[in-house]
Parts: structure tokens; C-alpha cells; sequence
């Protein structure tokens, strides 16, 4: 069951309301009902697995309160879980590379395990993990209540592929009674349709496009191939960013608040700040339970950037079992180097003294790992980049050549294989074509995703929506609470223009066929 599907159309309407209807004490077992059922939809025996983990995480926790051999229920609780994502995600992938090192020396073969993944695991895992370690530190007290728990990993709106909450943002929403409130369900349902037509009638459109030219890179050249790259990072954005939206809505109309997943990546002028702004929960959760541990930025230069790659390889290899997600995340860990570096040279440039990173006291020294001499410096620098002129022509500049950059790396990790990778390089090195690429631009685009002329234009349509959205978010505007608050005759414009667009390129769209969110495969 998936939010672009006629099953959730209907199964998240009867899901809501016999929520409201239901006295409080008994709303959150409803909840957690529908949540597994939500979640066995695909296949009953993954309930048994988010069982398992809700089990192990919820007595890891009780003991490490209890501190009762706290460090080695921790340890258990983290070896189980990774034990059960290493063995269901990994374990072909470790086989195959062990196959292949095995193979220069001898004959045998390891036999390569098939197994299905099961949807979401690296996401539920992750977040009973923060739970875990969140007691284990005194961030939170253990939750003693197994059922409220249990829904605490399972609920349904973002089960599946985030965003990764944390305990001390959903748990304590689980204890209020949430009753029907018009004007929360009307946000929520702008929201998920916002959603709906990011996935609809940009990604799945998109993805046409990308799928034929990366399926089958040597009947296409180079400038098609840039093209597919460009309009894949597009495609990624609107399909995950689509379900966080959707994910959120559902959330909101029942009465919870999840945190925000994108804030307008796209629109970033570095590579550092669209990590501040893309898949913001895993990309914290990394920094808190990861980052920091291992030294953060508090142990000097070059450790901070040896735990910056050191992140990025695991984020890479956390999203898919292959060594293309290994490279796409060294790369971005590579581009963050490459900028802390660049910032530390432009400082010595100016004379400028970088401080020393460090945990400190209030004594004229820090107190968040960046010394005030350090801060002193962004500051004089930022307003020495104002005072030369560098406004909007030059963060334009900036933002293009990061989008490139992102590009590039999402290239790399939409690539079927590294051999897939290197072909495609190979080919748009032999076979050009970047002199017709404005030109053949359009007609790829309306020959690759069955659009005719007038398709075409509104697909333009959407996509410079989306940019004027996104740009509106970007100045903390909410766009939702702002259609809300307009004049009946607006706001029923803005539904009948989403919903118009969606039924067009969706239900009686030309070639639309129903597809499931990139990341649930994560």
C-alpha cells in the first residue's frame, strides 16, 4: 500500500475517522492497528520484524534506566538491530564482493543469498536506535508504556521512509487526545496534496525519462545523458520530497506534527547548506548519533574532516547495498572537504585567525565546537561579500554550479552498477552532442515522456511552480497556512489546479504507470 495508490485513498480516510470517533484511551491502539496492518499490507511476515525491533529496543531501554548492564543492553540493542539490517540489506552485497576477492585465489563460490528487503527497515531501524541511545546518554526516560512504544516506531504515516522522528518530538504526542479539528485536516490535506503532485505530475514524469536513457545510455549521447542527470536530481527531490509531504499531511490531519525533511534543497548556493536542507532527518540523525560520537569537530582539522567522510560513506552505504552509494557518498563528503578547506585558505587570505574547535567554557571561549574569533571571521566575511556586489547574479551563479555538483553525484547513484556508471561516461565522452542540446532538449523531453505539445508546456508549468514554492519556503513563508488564509475563490483554484494536473498526468495521463517512492527500496 502506497500513498499514490487507490488502497491508501481509501484505507487513510476510514483510518481517520474511526480515530476521532474513538474515546482517547483507546485511539493510540487503534493507531498501532492500523499501523500494522498498513505495514503487513505488503507482507505480514515483515510485522514480524518491526516486532522484533520494537521488542528489543523497549527492553534495552528499561534496562539501561534500570542500569542494569546498561552498556551491554545498548550493545545488544545495536548489534540485533544492525545484525537484522546487515542480514536482510547486505548480506547479498557482502557475498559478491567476497565472491569476486575469493575468485583470484581458488574456484569455490559462496552462493548468493536471495532475499527480499523488507520495506522501511532502515528507517524504523534507525529511529528505535535513537531512542536507544538517546536513554542510554539521559536525553530521555525509557517510555514503560510498550504500547505507546510500539507506535512510536510503527506509525504508519512514517513508517516506511521517514522522516526519521526522534522520541522527544512524537512520543509525548501519543499521550494528548487529538480530536477532529477543520482547520488542521484542511492543512493536512493541502499538504498531502502538494505531495501528490510533486510524485504524480513531476517525478513519475520525470522518471520515464530517466529510466529509458540510463536503461539503455548507448542509444543516447552525452548532452541526453547531462539532461537525464539534471532532470533525475529533479525527479529524486520531487519523489521523496513528495512522500515527506504526504507523510507529513497524513500526520497533521490526525492531529501530529513530524519535522521537516526538505526545506528547498534545491535552491542551495553550496553543497554544505543543501545538506542542511535535504532529507534533514537522517542527515541530523547521522550528526547526532554518528558525528558526534566520534569526535565531532571538537579534536581538530583534520579529525573534523575525517568524520565528515567518515559519515558520508556510511550515509552512501546506507541507502543502497553497492558501490555506487558508496561513491556518491564519498563524493559529498569529498565536495564538504573541499569547501572547509577552501573557507580555511580564504581566511589566511585575509588574515584572519581561525579559532580553536573545542567544547569550552563561557569564558570568552565556545561553546558549540566554532571559536568566536572563527565566527568573528563568517561574519566580516559575509559582509565583505555584501559590500562587493555579491547578491543575487552571484548566488544564482553559486546555486548552478552546486546543482551541477549534486548533479553529478546523483549520477553516480542513479547508475544501475559502476560498470553502468563508467560506460555512460565512456559513451558521452565518444558521443557528444552538447551542440544540440538546447535545441533537442524539448523534443527529448516530449519524446521520452510521451508529452505532446501542450503536456510539455504544462509539465514547464509545474516544474516553475514548484521553483516559486520553493523560493517562497526559503523565506520562511508557509505556503499552505498562506493558501488557507486567501478567499474561498483562491484557495479553490489552487485545489482545482493540483487536483486538474494530477488526474491529467496521473489517472488519464498518456503512459502514466503507478510506481513506488525511490526511497522505499532504502
Amino acid at each position: 500500500m502506497i500513498f499514490n495508490s487507490v488502497p491508501y485513498l481509501i484505507f487513510f480516510p476510514v483510518a481517520a475517522l474511526v480515530y476521532f470517533v474513538l474515546p482517547g484511551k483507546v485511539q493510540n491502539y487503534w493507531l498501532l492497528v492500523a499501523s500494522f496492518f498498513f505495514y503487513m499490507n505488503w507482507n505480514p511476515v515483515y510485522g514480524l520484524l518491526l516486532l522484533a525491533s520494537i521488542l528489543i529496543t523497549y527492553l534495552a531501554s528499561i534496562l539501561i534506566e534500570k542500569k542494569i548492564a546498561a552498556k551491554g543492553a545498548l550493545v545488544f540493542s545495536l548489534v540485533s538491530n544492525l545484525g537484522l539490517l546487515a542480514a536482510f540489506k547486505y548480506s547479498a552485497f557482502f557475498v559478491v564482493n567476497a565472491n569476486a576477492l575469493l575468485g583470484r585465489f581458488w574456484t569455490l563460490q559462496l552462493p548468493v543469498p536471495e532475499i527480499v528487503l523488507p520495506v522501511g527497515i532502515s528507517f524504523y531501524v534507525f529511529q528505535a536506535l535513537g531512542y536507544t541511545m538517546d536513554v542510554y546518554h539521559g536525553r530521555e526516560k525509557a517510555e514503560r508504556n510498550f504500547f505507546r512504544y510500539a507506535l512510536f516506531v510503527s506509525f504508519f504515516p512514517q513508517l516506511v521512509a521517514g522522516p526519521i522522528e526522534r522520541s522527544k518530538n512524537l512520543l509525548p504526542q501519543f499521550q494528548t487526545v487529538h480530536r477532529f479539528d477543520a482547520d488542521r485536516v484542511r492543512s493536512g490535506l493541502l499538504t498531502m496534496l502538494w505531495g501528490l503532485f510533486l510524485k504524480i505530475v513531476i517525478a513519475d514524469r520525470i522518471a520515464l525519462i530517466v529510466t529509458e536513457v540510463f536503461g539503455d545510455y548507448l542509444s543516447y549521447n552525452g548532452a541526453q545523458m547531462f539532461l537525464a542527470s539534471l532532470l533525475f536530481t529533479l525527479q529524486i527531490y520531487c519523489d521523496f520530497g513528495g512522500y515527506s509531504y504526504i507523510a507529513i499531511g497524513s500526520a497533521k490531519v490526525l492531529g501530529f506534527t513530524l519535522m521537516d525533511n526538505f526545506r528547498s534543497p534545491l535552491l542551495s548556493s553550496s553543497v554544505r547548506e543543501f545538506w542542511k536542507r535535504w532529507h534533514i532527518s537522517l542527515t541530523t540523525w547521522f550528526t547526532d548519533y554518528l558525528y558526534i560520537p566520534l569526535g565531532g569537530n571538537r579534536k581538530g582539522t583534520t579529525r573534523r574532516l575525517v568524520n565528515v567522510m567518515i559519515v558520508f560513506l556510511v550515509s552512501g552505504l546506507w541507502h543502497g547495498a553497492d558501490w555506487t552509494y558508496v561513491l556518491w557518498g564519498g563524493l559529498n563528503g569529498l565536495y564538504l572537504v573541499a569547501g572547509h578547506v577552501w573557507d580555511e585558505m580564504k581566511r589566511r587570505r585575509e588574515g584572519i585567525e581561525s579559532g580553536t574547535a573545542g567544547t569550552k567554557d563561557h569564558g570568552g571561549k565556545s561553546v558549540d565546537g566554532v571559536s568566536e574569533n572563527a565566527k568573528t571571521a563568517d561574519h566580516r566575511s559575509a559582509a565583505k561579500d555584501a559590500a562587493a556586489g555579491q547578491g543575487f547574479s552571484f548566488r544564482f551563479c553559486r546555486g548552478i554550479i552546486t546543482y551541477l555538483l549534486i548533479s553529478f553525484a546523483f549520477f553516480i547513484f542513479r547508475a544501475n552498477s559502476i560498470t553502468d556508471m563508467i560506460g555512460m561516461l565512456r559513451q558521452a565522452k565518444a558521443v557528444p552532442g552538447f551542440a544540440t542540446l538546447l535545441g533537442a532538449a524539448p523534443e527529448t523531453l516530449a519524446q521520452l515522456g510521451g508529452l505532446d505539445a501542450g503536456a510539455l508546456i504544462a509539465f514547464f508549468c509545474a516544474i516553475m511552480l514548484l521553483i516559486v514554492v520553493d523560493a517562497l519556503q526559503r523565506k520562511e513563508i508557509d505556503v499552505v497556512s498562506y493558501v488557507l488564509t486567501r478567499g474561498k475563490i483562491f484557495r479553490w483554484i489552487v485545489y482545482l489546479v493540483l487536483l486538474g494536473m494530477i488526474m491529467i498526468f496521473g489517472v488519464y495521463g498518456n503512459e502514466y504507470t503507478q510506481t513506488q517512492f525511490i526511497y522505499f527500496q532504502f
